[in-house]
């Protein structure tokens, strides 16, 4: 399992926002693991922050916005981008201004900037959400469609077509992370030039110039346009070039715009909160569609973290019966509360208990209404995760573990005689001078029946 990463160094941009044409100065600064990507405003009292996730996008017109409490941080796809495929999991991006600096138009200079200051591994696994079953977002008037399926990795296959002469049907594709930097961080915005004068009009793109875009041209343009052009961008000898966009810039990939299209989707696609497995396939994608699947993952992902992360056949061989079970923890009936040992590993156990209507609590626990104590349900959970604390030791029997603190217990529904209670534990932090630290599920089927955080030290018995 990959580890989580923040910058080793404070980076620093200058530039115009792209819309309100303000000058702005952009940081992005290390943060402790499982932090994420914050925006902080401190051009305002108190400096706000906000989460870089898709449950706060507020605006998606020409760009993606994120707002809290009333507080707003626009085009933000580029440097979530430029973070995402740096491999960047934490960090606060401080800002002093309502919107990200536009740069090039790309996310060229955010990518390098960020390879120069490097990047810090931290003590902390990588979460990665793994897409299990087809999810789509379209707009079927417009064409657009954008779906995900199950994969072992990470990929974009993408298309556009905008009935354009000039731009034809295009397509990008990134299968690796690692080629982010080089074939998808330097593809620049584009605008058509019909839709320029809209955008004016709207009070957009104050800080749009012929340096971060490339306008594309379908047709001809007169003199007198040429002329109105050269006024408004205090550019001379404005023309069309052969290839259907003005003369500002050269392109640096044949399907720019494609390509450019895909930085968006990967900026966007960042706001779900954590890396993705799965395969993308979108069609003529925009910030809305971008941002509406992000919310669609994001409510799978609380919807996933309620069902077991672990299946398992009925016939298949336990890893610890219930003799190993006693060979390793000291309990005994009646208070011996784990039955087998499905899955371990490092950080993760899994075990079951079948209730029976033979437990002694059932007879005073109701009579008439039989209920596993809650208690119980969390001395189980405990249980199975001693399991996980004492399996590496040479002699676990040696050993007990001990309550030290119980948080956030929730009791979400019954156990009742005749129900399979499913454990699945994962250590929260590694285990140091025996204390150990755990998140704790319980499930009947893919009923989440308890949770709890549970902290434990592990001690040698003095017998």
């Amino acid at each position: 399992m990959q580890k989580q990463q923040t910058l080793q160094h404070p980076v620093t941009f200058t530039g115009k926002g792209l819309h309100t044409g303000l000058r702005v100065t952009m940081a992005l600064l290390p943060a402790e693991a499982n932090h994420g990507i914050r925006f902080k405003r401190t051009d305002i009292d108190g400096q706000p922050v906000i989460e870089a996730l898709a449950d706060f996008v507020t605006d998606t017109s020409r760009g993606t916005t994120i707002e809290r409490n009333g507080i707003k941080v626009s085009t933000i796809e580029h440097v979530m981008a430029a973070l995402w495929g740096s491999g960047v999991d934490n960090a606060l991006v401080e800002i002093d201004a309502p919107e990200t600096p536009i740069m090039d138009g790309s996310a060229k200079e955010y990518a390098a900037r960020i390879a120069e200051a490097g990047l810090v591994e931290q003590d902390a696994d990588r979460v990665c959400y793994e897409v299990t079953e087809k999810t789509s977002f379209s707009i079927p008037e417009k064409g657009v469609e954008i779906v995900i399926y199950p994969d072992d990795g990470f990929s974009i296959t993408l298309n556009i077509d905008y009935n354009s002469r000039v731009l034809g049907n295009q397509y990008a594709r990134l299968d690796r992370a690692e080629d982010f930097a080089e074939n998808i961080a330097p593809c620049r915005t584009f605008v058509f030039l019909n839709e320029l004068e809209p955008l004016l009009n709207h009070n957009l793109i104050k800080g749009g110039d012929l340096d971060n875009a490339i306008i594309i041209a379908e047709n001809e343009i007169a003199p007198e346009e040429v002329e109105r052009l050269a006024k408004l961008f205090n550019k001379q000898d404005i023309r069309v070039t052969s290839k259907g966009v003005l003369n500002n810039i050269s392109l640096r990939f044949p399907n720019e715009p494609a390509r450019h299209k895909l930085l968006d989707l990967i900026g966007d696609l960042a706001l779900v909160g954590m890396r993705i497995k799965g395969k993308v396939v979108a069609y003529r994608p925009g910030h809305l569609a971008n941002t509406e699947l992000a919310r669609i993952l994001r409510k799978n992902i609380k919807r996933d973290a309620a069902r077991p992360r672990y299946r398992f056949d009925a016939n298949a061989t336990p890893v610890y019966d219930i003799n190993a079970v006693r060979g390793i923890l000291p309990h005994r009936p009646p208070f011996l509360l784990v039955d087998k040992i499905m899955h371990i590993d490092s950080d993760n156990v899994a075990g079951q208990k079948n209730v029976t209507m033979n437990e002694p609590f059932f007879v005073g626990h109701f009579p008439t209404e039989p209920v596993m104590p809650g208690v119980l349900i969390v001395e189980a959970m405990a249980q199975c995760g001693g399991i996980l604390a004492l399996h590496n030791l040479p002699d676990p029997e040696n050993y007990s573990t001990y309550f030290m603190k119980i948080d956030g217990v929730k009791f979400r529904d019954k156990v009742v005689p005749g129900d399979t209670l499913q454990f699945e534990l994962r250590l929260t932090e590694p285990i140091r001078r025996g204390i150990v630290m755990m998140d704790a599920k319980a499930f009947v089927g893919n009923r989440l029946v308890t949770e709890a955080f549970l902290m434990a030290q592990v001690a040698k018995n003095k017998a």
